[in-house]
């Protein structure tokens, strides 16, 4: 039965998606050509003839190298603030004043630093996601149980002891749900962040479709970004899963 409800979930969005074309392309008859079908031919197109899954390739790997920065200089100075309440108040509020300010607004201050390419683009994923994985790594370390501390130190349990066998188990479970948050901050950053002097990557396949108005290549990339930002999602809560 849930697999059935999921299907008529699928076939629901696909009649809204359909029926909202049809209804807008009335006044706007450009909408027209962003309907599931149009959508699919250019998707198919796009795939073929123009390199859509190479653009896929290098967005992932702009990704990647982002989030790799933002997971372990996040994870360290995380762990670093949880341990230490000096360093955590000495860092709060900076911290919390600079992670208010939209990862995009970076984007001259990345392109004066790092010019244009593939740098100021990770430079702007690993802004996005560097907060989520730090202040849930801080959160999950101070809110280890002190009793299993204490059952640490009844055991003559050294500092480093305490750090590998209690406090970093305990907080993994805070810790991979900022990692999850951080991919989904990071992916929703990336595609704009693409339309910054490159000429590669989903992103760029965005700018290019608008420019010529092809509007089915358009919904097409914007379908091909919703999927593969589904995808790795599912896979993460996958990968969550058995941890809770």
């Amino acid at each position: 039965m849930s697999i059935l409800r999921y299907a008529l979930g699928v076939l629901g969005a696909l009649g809204a998606w359909w029926l909202g074309t049809a209804v807008l392309s009335s006044t706007n008859p450009i909408l027209g050509f962003m309907t599931p079908g149009h959508t699919l031919n250019a998707l198919i197109l796009l795939i073929l003839e123009q390199n859509l899954l190479g653009d896929a390739g290098i967005t992932i790997f702009r990704l990647l190298f982002g989030l790799v920065l933002a997971v372990s200089i996040g994870y360290v100075f995380g762990l670093l603030m949880g341990l230490s309440k000096w360093l955590d108040q000495l860092t709060l509020i900076p911290i919390q004043f600079i992670r208010m300010i939209s990862p995009l607004a970076w984007m001259p201050v990345a392109v004066v630093i790092f010019g244009i390419g593939t740098p100021p683009v990770v430079f702007l994923i690993f802004v996005a996601a560097v907060w989520p994985v730090l202040l849930a790594t801080s959160s999950a370390v101070k809110n280890v149980p002190g009793s299993w501390k204490r059952l640490a130190d009844s055991f003559s349990a050294s500092r480093w002891e305490l750090l590998k066998s209690v406090i970093i188990p305990a907080s993994a479970p805070g810790v991979l749900t900022g990692i999850r948050l951080a991919v989904a901050v990071a992916w929703i950053v990336l595609v704009p962040a693409e339309m910054l002097g490159v000429d590669s990557g989903l992103g760029y396949v965005v700018l290019n479709a608008r420019d010529q108005l092809s509007y089915d290549q358009l919904a097409a990339a914007m379908f091909s970004i919703g999927l593969i930002g589904f995808v790795m999602d599912l896979g993460i809560r996958r990968l969550l899963r058995p941890r809770f």
